[in-house]
């Protein structure tokens, strides 16, 4: 135990000192946690650790390929390069002076940043570790699972028999790949997270995005006739109220893939920022007495995240079985004396 209060002391000490104020600088803490969370043409890990990122840019036709080296100087300060300049963290066309173009029409950003580079990890990552598992079970189907077979196997079995099975019911089968897919990439992705230099590639709202539009889409096409009927004819609501419920349960649609997306980027940007402010107050008052009790409650919040990185994960699941098993759902409706339907299992 007391090795592991060491390791994560070091992992903890690393996010935060790697963002320290050089000597004789001021300590910004807005600008420190912005740096973290938000997404970047470098990959940071500690000071004087830093990836210089592949920049690929598409200009009007025109190809270009270089390293996000060139935008940085000696200083690490940002200078223009070759026509180009960062913004806010984003490139956009500079004249000669470096000043901004007015016409910045045309260029297309396709680089290769933090984000990316750690999207690409956790998908290595998880092709490797389930290969492995497929491989094992396609090889000796009948044996005991061993390994890293024997960790993730339960997993499995949990997210088939209480999550798939319990919400969608019968059909569950041709909605597991994306389930457990959906699952384990978000719970990859929120603990590399909370490596030192981990990227908030969950935190980031457009990230969170497309994974709820995956499962709107997958939910729309699912829908059976039941499922339309509840939207555009819902049973026991008089007919002259059409006008008014069809929008509502319109609405209702989007407002169940928007509560996925802001849910996950929240709770996991929230963490982050937590535990970095509870580390920028060593910095803040510059005194190392206060250094004890931000580190305590620093490891509290790194222990919590463990948690939610995982509780996150199978909410999101979870709640896309549920929407699944709504629109797959058969009906027996019972519109008399304005009473709802009954499910018919």
């Amino acid at each position: 135990m007391k090795r592991l209060f060491v390791l994560l002391f070091s992992f903890l000490t690393l996010n935060a000192f790697a963002e320290a104020p050089a000597e004789g600088g001021e300590f910004e803490p807005g600008a420190m946690i912005t740096h973290h969370i938000a997404d970047d043409y470098t990959w940071h890990f500690a000071d004087g650790a830093v990836v210089y990122l592949p920049v690929i840019l598409v200009d009007n036709g025109e190809f270009k390929v270089f390293s996000s080296h060139n935008f940085y100087n000696e200083s690490h300060e940002t200078v223009p390069y070759d026509g180009y300049a960062l913004d806010h963290g984003h490139i956009i066309k500079v004249d000669e002076a470096g000043e901004p173009l007015a016409e910045q029409a045309g260029l297309l950003d396709f680089s290769i940043t933090k984000n990316v580079a750690s999207m690409l990890v956790s998908v290595a990552l998880l092709l490797g570790v389930f290969f492995v598992i497929a491989g094992r079970y396609k090889n000796n189907p009948k044996a005991a699972p061993r390994g890293v077979q024997s960790f993730f196997e339960p997993i499995i079995i949990f997210i088939r028999d209480e999550i798939a099975k319990a919400n969608i019911g019968p059909k569950y089968e041709r909605y597991m790949p994306y389930l457990l897919t959906v699952f384990f990439f978000i719970w990859f992705n929120n603990l590399l997270g909370l490596m030192p230099g981990g990227a908030n590639l969950t935190g980031n709202i457009a990230v969170t995005l497309v994974l709820a539009v995956l499962t709107l889409l997958i939910t729309i096409f699912s829908g059976n006739k039941s499922y339309w009927k509840h939207i555009f004819a819902t049973p026991g609501v008089p007919t002259w109220l059409a006008p008014i419920m069809i929008p509502v349960e319109l609405i209702g649609i989007l407002t169940k893939p928007f509560s996925l997306m802001v849910r996950l980027f929240a709770n996991i940007t929230a963490g982050h920022i937590i535990i970095l402010s509870l580390f920028s107050l060593i910095f803040i008052f510059e005194s190392i007495s206060v250094a004890p009790l931000s580190v305590a409650f620093s490891i509290f919040m790194m222990f919590l995240e463990l948690f939610v990185a995982l509780l996150q994960a199978y909410i999101f699941t979870l709640l896309s079985a549920m929407y699944f098993g709504g629109a797959v759902e058969e009906h027996d409706h019972v519109d008399d004396m304005g009473h709802g339907d009954g499910a018919h299992h």
